[in-house]
């Protein structure tokens, strides 16, 4: 049988029910698809490849899932540092963007976003920011796959002037991006402190009406639940909760304060948490318990937040961070272990943006989203079990290629799809105009 694409790698790592972990098998793709996953030895009177790849020192697996980032921020990365959340929000990043967050801004920071991503092997991820039609623009561009988000906020911005222009235009960006195979939507209300009932009772009828996700920061800082309190006379996931929001399609992002009775409330509800380790490291925003949920049976999938919050988009460097911070929060070493890591950045995203029918694992008939990474490298050796070392032991820098829907977009660490120089370019470009930005 004829076909476009075998990958032979040393390791392939299936991410399936099973948490397969295949050693000198290959991996066969024809129209954009896994078609089969077979021992090497048998492939030369089976298949007959277009193009085939051997990497004999490498772990073949699925493209990580970047479940909550802001990719426009890349021009904001660096710009204010080691500030607690509302303070970096209202007097650095708030400004900045008041002044500079246009179709252009967009458009140039998610391209420099996608690119890192790529290089740090996300083949997907799900965004909320202004602009969200430059977004999925970029994404168009370099053939990555994304779910743009539909953001409402209660207050005027560049992008509009309020919660109902907002709707209007994501709506008309969601029936155009219908028809590509790539993109989805999801509807993103910024946070409970930033948006009202109203504007929240028309998202829930619209997720429910689109049958699409609602993509929301809550629970992020102690704060935010105690203004909350104050305002509302009740927490934020209460509020949510009696607006009738809270259920398998929205993804409640970051969580960092959580009592056992909103545990148990979401794992009824069947609410996926998408933890950001590190954004909530460095902003001091708290510990969201990633073990406790999993063991309730939340579904939790893993995210980088925006550059300007990280400061990077690679989601190695999150398994790694959220598989130790579990441990410390739970004092106990065998919490969320390097096999629950790796699903939390990839099936759980997956799931979590309802494209866990196509992508998350490799598995037949799923479409060819996939990374390689070497672990032939120095300081990968001695190599004993190549998903501990995936999790504990790798760097985005030993990410040598990937795929989307089988199209090689990243090939030997080069991008095919974006030209790397103009991408620093154009930071360099924004960074001068930026930088003349009054934050104070």
């Amino acid at each position: 049988m004829e076909i476009e694409l075998l990958i032979v790698p040393e390791w392939i790592i299936t991410v399936n029910p099973e948490n397969q972990v295949l050693r000198h098998h290959a991996l066969a793709v024809n129209n954009s698809r896994v078609v089969d996953i077979l021992p090497a030895s048998a492939v030369e009177k089976r298949y007959h490849p277009r193009r085939t790849v051997v990497l004999p020192q490498h772990a073949l697996l699925p493209g990580l899932v970047n479940t909550h980032t802001h990719a426009a921020m890349s021009l904001l990365k660096g710009l204010a540092d080691d500030l607690p959340l509302m303070e970096w929000l209202q007097h650095h990043i708030w400004p900045a963007e008041a002044r500079w967050a246009n179709a252009e801004f967009v458009y140039d920071g998610t391209q420099l976003a996608i690119a890192e991503m790529l290089r740090s092997g996300s083949t997907c991820f799900n965004d909320m920011y202004f602009f969200p039609e430059a977004t999925a623009q970029a994404a168009e561009e370099a053939g990555i796959r994304a779910c743009i988000g539909m953001i409402v906020i209660d207050f005027p911005t560049a992008w509009g002037t309020g919660p109902q222009e907002y709707l209007q235009k994501g709506l008309a960006l969601h029936e155009r991006l219908r028809a590509n195979p790539l993109l989805t939507t999801a509807l993103a209300p910024h946070a409970p402190y930033t948006v009202s009932d109203g504007p929240m009772e028309q998202i829930l009828q619209l997720a429910s009406d689109l049958n699409i996700p609602i993509h929301m920061h809550v629970h992020e800082t102690a704060f935010e639940v105690q203004q909350a309190q104050e305002q509302h006379g009740m927490r934020p996931l209460e509020r949510l909760a009696n607006l009738g929001l809270l259920d398998k399609h929205f993804l409640a992002v970051h969580m960092t304060q959580l009592s056992d009775s909103e545990i148990g409330m979401l794992t009824q509800k069947g609410v996926h948490v998408i933890h950001c380790p590190e954004s909530n490291l460095k902003l001091a925003s708290g510990f969201c318990p990633a073990a406790k949920l999993s063991a309730s049976g939340i579904n939790v999938a893993l995210g980088t937040d925006g550059n300007a919050s990280n400061n990077d988009l690679d989601m190695l460097g999150e398994m790694r961070t959220a598989a130790l911070i579990a441990k410390a929060v739970a004092q106990d070493a065998s919490a969320l272990p390097a096999n629950e890591a790796l699903r939390m950045a990839t099936i759980n995203g997956a799931r979590a943006l309802g494209l866990d029918q196509e992508i998350g694992s490799l598995e037949i008939g799923k479409a060819a989203d996939m990374i390689a990474i070497n672990l032939g490298a120095l300081e990968s050796q001695p190599l004993y079990d190549p998903v501990s070392h995936l999790v504990y032991c790798v760097g985005r820098e030993q990410v040598t290629h990937a795929w989307v829907a089988g199209k090689l977009l990243l090939e030997n660490r080069t991008l095919t799809t974006l030209d790397e120089t103009a991408l620093i370019a154009k930071a360099h470009e924004w960074r001068q105009k930026i930088g003349e930005t009054p934050h104070d």
